[in-house]
C-alpha cells in the first residue's frame, strides 16, 4: 500500500470556504489553517490564546460554523488533518500540484450548487455603469481577462491593474461616471494597495463584489460578497485555476442577468469581427 501525502493546512482552509465570518472569527480560523497540524488537539482556550481572542469567541466561532461547540469541530479537525482521500507519494511534484487543483475545482463545484452569492454579486455588478475591475500584481491577468471578456457584452469596463498614485484617482473617477459597484480581485499574498482600494470604494458608496482564495481573506471584512476560490500552493508561484474558473462563473451570471441586451451586444460583436476579418476560425 502506497504512503500518502496530506496537507493539513488545505484541507482546514476547505472547510471555511464560503463561510460568512466575522473579523475575529477569521483571526481564529486564520490560526488554525496556520498551525493545521496540532490545532486539532488544542483546547478551546489554547485556540483562543493562539488567535488572540476570547474563549468564548471560539465557542461561537464553532457555532457559527454549524457545529454544537468547539469539541465537536475539533472532532472535524483532528478527522481532516489525520486521514481521508490524498495524492500516493509516488506522484512527483508536478502531478500533485495539478490534482490538488483538481480537487479545489470539485469542491468549488459543490459551492455552487448554491448560487445565491453569485446571483446577487452579479446583480450588483451588472448593474453598475462604470464597471471598475480591481485587479493588482498577481491578480492583474485575471483582471484583464475578466475584463476582456465582459466589456464585449456590459459597456465601459474599466480594468485597474496598476497601483501607485493614480489608482484611487481612476477610482475616483469611476464613481463621478456613476460606478455603483467594484468587483475586486485579491489574491495571496494580498497587496496592501488591494486592500486598501477596496476600503476607498466601500467610504466612497461602492458596493464591492471580492473574488479572493476564502472567507478569511484580508479583504472579506470590506466586501459585500465574497466569492471564494482557493488557489493552488504546491508550486513555486500559486495556480489561480479555481479563481479563473469563478471569475467566468460570475461573468456568465452577469450575462443571464441581463439576456436580452448581452446577446444584442455579442451579435453585433460578430459581425464586426467577420466585416474586419479579425479571425482565422
Amino acid at each position: 500500500m502506497n504512503d500518502v501525502v496530506v496537507n493539513p493546512s488545505g484541507r482546514v482552509l476547505d472547510l471555511f470556504q464560503g463561510a460568512r465570518l466575522t473579523p475575529t472569527q477569521r483571526r481564529i480560523a486564520h490560526s488554525l489553517v496556520e498551525h493545521a497540524a496540532k490545532a486539532a488537539y488544542l483546547s478551546a482556550a489554547e485556540v483562543a490564546e493562539l488567535a488572540g481572542v476570547s474563549q468564548p469567541s471560539v465557542t461561537r466561532f464553532a457555532m457559527a460554523l454549524g457545529y454544537s461547540g468547539y469539541p465537536a469541530l475539533r472532532r472535524e479537525l483532528r478527522a481532516l488533518t489525520a486521514t481521508g482521500p490524498a495524492e500516493p507519494a509516488g506522484q512527483n511534484a508536478m502531478q500533485r500540484a495539478v490534482h490538488a487543483e483538481t480537487g479545489h475545482l470539485r469542491r468549488l463545484g459543490e459551492q455552487l450548487q448554491d448560487l445565491d452569492d453569485v446571483r446577487r454579486a452579479a446583480r450588483l455588478l451588472t448593474e453598475s455603469r462604470p464597471l471598475p475591475v480591481l485587479g493588482l500584481r498577481a491578480a492583474a491577468p485575471l483582471a484583464a481577462y475578466f475584463g476582456y471578456f465582459a466589456a464585449k457584452v456590459f459597456p465601459d469596463v474599466r480594468v485597474l491593474d496598476s497601483g501607485g498614485t493614480g489608482l484611487l484617482d481612476r477610482l475616483d473617477q469611476a464613481r463621478s461616471a456613476g460606478a455603483g459597484a467594484m468587483l475586486a480581485i485579491v489574491l495571496p499574498r494580498y497587496p496592501r494597495e488591494s486592500v486598501d482600494a477596496v476600503r476607498e470604494a466601500k467610504a466612497a458608496g461602492l458596493a464591492v463584489v471580492a473574488i479572493t482564495d476564502s472567507a478569511v481573506s484580508p479583504v472579506a471584512e470590506s466586501a459585500d460578497v465574497v466569492l471564494p476560490a482557493a488557489v493552488g500552493t504546491q508550486l513555486v508561484f500559486d495556480l489561480h485555476t479555481g479563481p479563473m474558473a469563478m471569475a467566468m462563473v460570475l461573468l456568465q451570471a452577469m450575462c443571464d442577468a441581463a439576456p436580452e441586451p448581452v446577446q444584442r451586444r455579442l451579435e453585433e460583436f460578430e459581425a464586426t469581427a467577420g466585416r474586419r476579418q479579425l479571425f482565422l476560425a
